[in-house]
């Protein structure tokens, strides 16, 4: 269930993210700064290229408990996307890949305990991001 082919020739290497959300937004920018050669482009889930890249896969519109990853033509959610998203960063943050031998049940249980509580531990903003004119390129709303 954690993936699926991408149905529409889109670019690899997207992360779908909780736009609202001030520990989502966090890691966009914890990823960026580890993301040298720009491998990653980034949309809001809340965005229109959010909801399409939603709706090619038959998710719901409003998924946004979930950080998903769109890399190769295959969908990833919650701690499968993280572990895929550390694999390309700079750093020793591909180590982390390794979890990926702890069965997805266990590892999502602790990203879901996380989701169910970021906006009280850790705030929500009004709105969506918006991107420095700098790393517009990198966000799919920008292009």
């Amino acid at each position: 269930m954690g993936t699926r082919v991408l149905k529409e020739g889109r670019q690899s290497g997207v992360i779908l993210f909780d736009g609202v959300c001030n520990l989502c937004n966090g890691s966009v920018n914890f990823i960026i700064d580890r993301d040298k050669k720009g491998k990653f482009q980034f949309a809001s889930l809340q965005s229109i290229e959010g909801k399409e890249l939603l709706k090619s896969f038959d998710l719901p519109e409003d998924l946004y408990e979930s950080i998903i990853l769109i890399q190769d033509g295959v969908l990833r959610k919650k701690s499968t996307a993280i572990l895929h998203i550390c694999r390309h960063l700079d750093g020793f943050w591909p180590m982390l890949f390794g979890f990926i031998i702890l069965p997805t049940f266990i590892r999502d249980l602790a990203y879901d305990i996380i989701a169910k509580n970021r906006y009280r531990w850790f705030g929500r903003s009004e709105s969506c991001r918006i991107p420095t004119p700098e790393l517009r390129k990198r966000f799919l709303e920008a292009i």
